[in-house]
């Protein structure tokens, strides 16, 4: 056992990068999609609302391999029409080299990313919508624009309604990082199988996966009571901080 708990270590440390990247890259899309289908003008709400409804409904294990097989048309169609930045040109160049198949850590970002905004997505949209309107009259009062209005009242008030709904989203994201498993990303799963085929012992090397995922998620749920604890600290009344 010794000898494979070098290759689970890294696998961990993959599986966490992985979900890590993808829970800040989700939010910053899970923040403009919230915009989106939010905006006074409809069709592109309802244009949004469509594709964050699609996303929702389809299978995740799909949406991964989707991208995965996908991503190389894609890059071929942009590049074919018009020419590509010099983000896609980066990517387009790794193609060619791994026998024009994309990165597969760039894949998994991608789909769970893309997985992580359209949940996310709905949580913002809760919080927004649970911050009373006498805030933005009251800002209004004080001759405040509705730029500062958002940033300095709405979004802080707004964040702290979200992170228990984002919290969970991340717990969940953690479970999702072994879908990557598919399109051959040596993260926690894919290196319990491959451990599982030298030695045949499926049960010993699942139940420390199962242990190590465990692990992680009692982890992150201390550190995640920890921000919620100071999130609502200012709204505690006095006789609650002094405990």
């Amino acid at each position: 056992m010794d000898g494979f708990i070098v290759p689970l270590t890294k696998a961990t440390s993959i599986t966490l990068s992985l979900a890590f990247v993808s829970m800040i890259v989700g939010i910053v899309f899970a923040f403009i999609f919230t915009i989106l289908e939010s905006v006074p003008f409809k069709p592109v709400a309802w244009l949004m609302s469509l594709i964050s409804l699609t996303i929702r409904a389809l299978p995740e294990l799909l949406i991964v391999v989707a991208i995965y097989n996908g991503l190389p048309f894609l890059l071929m169609a942009l590049d074919d029409g018009f020419d590509m930045s010099l983000i896609f040109t980066s990517i387009h160049i790794q193609m060619h080299i791994a026998n024009t198949q994309p990165d597969p850590f760039l894949c998994g970002v991608i789909a769970l990313s893309l997985l992580y905004a359209v949940y996310a997505s709905q949580t913002l949209r809760g919080a927004f919508k649970a911050i009373p309107s006498g805030q933005k009259q009251a800002a209004q009062v004080l001759g405040l624009s509705k730029f500062r209005t958002f940033f300095r009242i709405i979004m802080p008030q707004m964040w702290r309604h979200a992170i228990p709904g984002l919290s969970n989203q991340w717990l969940i994201l953690l479970k999702d990082t072994a879908l990557v498993s598919a399109i051959a990303i040596n993260d926690l799963m894919m290196q319990t199988k491959t451990i599982i085929a030298r030695t045949n012992q499926p049960f010993l090397w699942y139940a420390t996966a199962m242990v190590i995922y465990l692990i992680i998620s009692i982890l992150s749920q201390k550190v995640i009571e920890r921000i919620e604890k100071r999130a609502t600290y200012f709204e505690q009344p006095s006789s609650a901080k002094s405990l």
